[in-house]
């Protein structure tokens, strides 16, 4: 799987020389999923759901709760029973 970073305001992932990102903020012990994006060239690839996957579980690390703003991270979310239980 592709590195996460954080930059402290987004979360990174390269891969095929692209860029998928996570814009968020942080309030205490909740990460507010702001937008999730992805290069039109790694669209239906599964790079979002990588990146999504590798957020969840530096949140679950850092014992916090995500509370998604967009679609996609809801989305992601409800589908996800690894991570279902981080949604506040």
């Amino acid at each position: 799987m592709p590195e996460l970073r954080d930059t402290g305001e987004r979360y990174e992932m390269d891969e095929d020389g692209l860029t998928s990102y996570a814009d968020y903020r942080r309030d205490g012990d909740r990460l507010y999923v702001d937008y999730v994006f992805s290069p039109p060239e790694l669209r239906g690839t599964g790079a979002s759901g990588r990146l999504m996957a590798a957020l969840a579980a530096d949140a679950r690390d850092k014992d916090l709760k995500i509370t998604p703003i967009r679609g996609y991270a809801a989305a992601w979310l409800r589908r996800s029973a690894e991570f279902r239980d981080l949604v506040a």
